[in-house]
């Protein structure tokens, strides 16, 4: 049995994940406790397998357990267009839509210089560089509708447009100072279809 030290250890661990409170990691940490051995040793190979075997993308910063993720490496995307997100989890939530077949990159986070994170703390370069070396006609910004999403894709357009490249964002529809990871599936369908230019 657990002692009052291991215990304590891990809601302190649990606490630290984000969206976790000192409510739910008490839950999570008593359902592992009156679980089999089992299934707490499944969800600790679980955590230890992504950690070991998932990585970024070396081309869009994606999440992937290859060298590129399943996206760069399908030939039937329409690969004249980049959709640039902030986070991996912008892909999932656009991905869930069905109504974008393009490329994404990923930026790694957005300008805020509340927190010291300027575009060269960014993938921006390696944006430029794709841009550069492959057959891009129109760069989505789909970053959040939050001041520092507006920031990033305001920076971008002006650092894209002398390009020659289209460079759009996501319509309204949007709510502003939201995350696309909370958005509906038909909104984020509809904000990508009726995306205006920048």
């Amino acid at each position: 049995m657990a002692s009052n030290q291991d215990l304590q250890r891990l809601l302190d661990e649990l606490g630290r994940l984000p969206g976790i409170g000192p409510k739910s990691a008490q839950r999570i940490a008593y359902h592992l406790l009156e679980a089999d051995a089992d299934e707490a040793r499944r969800l600790a190979q679980a955590i230890l397998d992504v950690k070991e075997h998932v990585h970024f993308c070396s081309r869009c910063f994606n999440y992937a357990t290859a060298d590129e993720c399943p996206i760069c490496m399908d030939s039937m995307r329409d690969r004249t267009r980049i959709c640039v997100v902030g986070e991996p989890r912008d892909v999932t939530a656009i991905e869930r839509t069905g109504s974008y077949h393009g490329l994404y990159h990923v930026l790694g986070g957005v300008i805020s210089p509340m927190d010291k994170i300027g575009p060269e703390q960014l993938h921006i370069r390696e944006l430029l560089m794709r841009l550069g070396e492959e057959d891009i006609q129109e760069v989505i910004i789909a970053t959040n509708p939050n001041i520092e999403g507006e920031t990033t894709a305001s920076y971008l357009a002006r650092t894209i447009k002398p390009l020659g490249v289209t460079v759009s964002r996501l319509a309204s529809g949007l709510p502003v100072g939201g995350d696309l990871e909370y958005a509906d599936e038909l909104t984020l369908g509809r904000a990508i279809e009726a995306r205006r230019a920048l």
